[in-house]
């Protein structure tokens, strides 16, 4: 159901109730207004927020909570909704320049979308967890790591006890040339969704067919360099069939990655190109 169909099912409550009393239905009217205004406008970026702090992205969620997308490099995002961390493929030394996670908030919630060197860091891991950090990853990582972590595999389905869910979806290489790289079945790509705002973190992938039922995405972030991933033409391939609201290009090493930006002029998607080389 579309975040549109989610605000039109509610808005037949209110014209269900007191529909005889013109007062309350003048109220109730100006509710729905707003409501759909939400529904359109709710989870995109505040234009005079974008450049708050250098790196930093700032969008709302359906109930008005801020969320901070924060570029660290390359595959790796942190997060900060409310008072909230989220990290996603938090790295160290593997990929320039040196990142110190001690120096930065601890993580609620870490992300790892499979086992590989620019993706896995179990020093980054150990120096943003605290006493109740949640670690999200696959069986592989699991198994790296001496058994830390959660497990989930594609397909399933995790709701967090703050009421934000967590999908695991296929992150795969399809490609003959590409299979060995990022085996299908084995990594997770993953579709957060915090107070109605979803947000889709394709981790290693490229423009696969399950990314057709991917929907209502108002943030992505699609890998785009050879010879791993996605080059820009896959790349806009994928997020004309996810159609997200803003697209941050990641994981892109050498790629011209202004070609992205160039083959979705037209398209209505929002892409942001920032410092993940």
């Amino acid at each position: 159901m579309t975040k549109m169909m989610r605000i039109l099912d509610k808005m037949s409550i209110f014209s269900a109730v007191n529909i005889n009393n013109p007062t309350i239905m003048k109220v109730n009217f100006l509710v729905m207004a707003m409501m759909i205004v939400g529904a359109m406008c709710g989870c995109t970026a505040h234009e005079s927020d974008k450049n708050v702090e250098p790196g930093c992205d700032v969008f709302k969620t359906m109930n008005g909570t801020t969320v901070k997308m924060y570029c660290i490099k390359h595959g790796s995002v942190r997060m900060q909704v409310g008072d909230k961390w989220i990290y996603v493929d938090p790295v160290t030394k593997a990929v320039k320049p040196e990142t110190d996670y001690s120096t930065l908030p601890k993580a609620d919630y870490i992300l790892v979308t499979h086992e590989h060197f620019d993706h896995l860091d179990s020093v980054a891991i150990n120096q943003l967890s605290k006493e109740g950090t949640e670690l999200i990853t696959n069986a592989r990582c699991h198994e790296i790591l001496g058994g830390k972590g959660k497990v989930m595999a594609n397909g399933d389905f995790l709701e967090l006890p703050n009421g934000w869910t967590v999908d695991a979806v296929p992150a795969y290489n399809n490609s003959p040339e590409k299979l060995q790289f990022h085996p299908k079945g084995r990594d997770n790509g993953f579709v957060l969704t915090i107070e109605g705002m979803r947000i889709y973190i394709a981790g290693d992938t490229e423009d696969i067919p399950e990314m057709a039922d991917i929907k209502d995405i108002d943030v992505a972030f699609l890998p785009c360099n050879l010879p791993y991933t996605m080059t820009p033409e896959q790349c806009s391939h994928a997020a004309q069939m996810i159609k997200p609201a803003v697209l941050f290009p990641y994981h892109y090493g050498q790629t011209d990655i202004q070609q992205v930006v160039k083959l979705l002029e037209g398209s209505g998607i929002d892409v942001r190109i920032r410092d993940y080389q």
